[in-house]
Order: structure tokens, then C-alpha cells, then sequence
């Protein structure tokens, strides 16, 4: 199948929604970008886009609370989901979050894929482990993103890479649901990889998927 190129300069924010009864039609196809809230989602976000401020950054981790909606082209989206584990917020708040998030990701039938980020200097913390663990017995296809690849030298860089990749191997043998690359939005790294992921996950035929889990393990 030839590669349908997405315009992802041509994405606009569609809406915010507090839960999954609040989200835009499950119809079309979606891409979610999750993880810990000092991950850099908004970043990647802005960077893959090329459209500063798109998605909300700052310097507080656990800003962003609601699961945000972008439109591109035809029935396609991109997600950001509310980070999770760092955020310095009220016990129950964050309670509250992990819920709707768990709901979203386990209800949500036009979600193609996740792109899961996590900071390249700290990969594959518990949550982290947690998410990768829910895709694999959802059969969710996930695309880890090692963010901030430029605050390490060449070499750390790579044994990150390969540390993670093997990692994911293990967890996955037949290699059909996890990939892994370097990703950094200051330096610009990574991002045709990150294109055409999501180019094959947003332009795939979705099958009809298999009763939803009824929860996160």
C-alpha cells in the first residue's frame, strides 16, 4: 500500500472534552499522544505541525487536564491526552484523570494507534510500563517516542535507543504492535519518522474492533 502523506499543517483544534461522554463522534480515525506529564506532548505536537502553540505548553507539568481534540483533513485527528504520574494536583483530581483517561483509551473505537512519549533520559517508568502492558492485551499498536533526544551526546543517545527497543521486543516478540525512535522538538529530530507512522496509522482501513477491556491492569 503507497503512503498517504497527511498535511499536518492543515490540522486546527476541534475541541476539549472533560470525559469520553464529551468527545467529538467515535467515527473517522484518531492518533492519541499520551504520557507523563514532563514528557513533552504539546511539544511534539507543535513541532510535528509546525503551528507554535497549537497544542498548550508550560512550564508546570500537569496542565494539560482535558483530552484535546485537532482536526486534519477528512473524518482523521490527533488527541492529546492529560499527562499522567508527575502531576503536583490534589489526590482525588488526579484520581479523576487516570479514570478518564482509562475510559477514553479503553471505549474509544476509532483509536488507531497511540504515540507514547517519554523523556529519553527516564524511559519506561511504571506508568509507562502499565500503558505498554494495556496495548499489548488491547492489541493497540503503540509508537514510543524518546523526547529530548538532544540532552544526551550520540552515544547515550543510542544505548537509550537500543535499551528500549530490545525492552520492547521482549515484551512484544513478533514485533507487530511496538516501534520505538529519538525524538526531539528543539532540535527537530525525528520528525518524518513520527510522519509516516502516523501517515500508515490514519490512512489504514480500520477492522471492526473486539469488545472493549474493562479495565487498565
Amino acid at each position: 500500500m503507497d503512503r498517504v502523506n497527511t498535511n499536518y499543517r492543515a490540522i486546527e483544534f476541534l475541541t476539549s472534552s472533560p470525559s469520553l461522554k464529551q468527545c467529538p463522534e467515535d467515527a473517522g480515525c484518531e492518533v492519541a499522544f499520551a504520557g507523563r506529564s514532563n514528557a513533552g506532548k504539546s511539544s511534539a505536537i507543535n513541532t510535528l505541525t509546525g503551528i507554535r502553540g497549537l497544542a498548550r505548553t508550560s512550564k508546570t507539568p500537569g496542565r494539560t487536564q482535558l483530552i484535546n481534540f485537532f482536526q486534519l483533513d477528512g473524518q482523521k485527528r490527533l488527541v492529546d491526552l492529560p499527562g499522567y504520574g508527575y502531576a503536583k494536583v490534589p489526590r482525588a483530581m488526579k484520581q479523576q484523570w487516570d479514570l478518564h483517561l482509562a475510559q477514553y483509551l479503553q471505549h474509544r473505537r476509532c483509536l488507531a494507534g497511540l504515540i507514547l512519549l517519554m523523556d529519553i533520559r527516564h524511559p519506561l517508568q511504571d506508568y509507562d510500563q502499565q500503558m505498554l502492558n494495556w496495548a499489548k492485551t488491547a492489541g493497540l499498536p503503540v509508537h514510543v517516542l524518546l523526547t529530548k533526544a538532544d540532552k544526551l551526546k550520540r552515544g547515550a543517545t543510542q544505548a537509550s535507543l537500543l535499551s528500549v527497543t530490545s525492552r520492547l521486543a521482549a515484551l512484544d516478540p513478533t514485533a507487530d504492535l511496538f516501534s520505538v525512535q529519538t525524538f526531539s522538538s528543539l532540535k527537530k529530530i525525528g520528525i518524518e519518522d513520527l510522519k509516516e507512522t502516523l501517515d500508515h496509522w490514519l490512512n489504514h482501513e480500520l477492522s471492526e474492533p473486539e469488545d472493549p477491556l474493562t479495565a487498565i491492569e
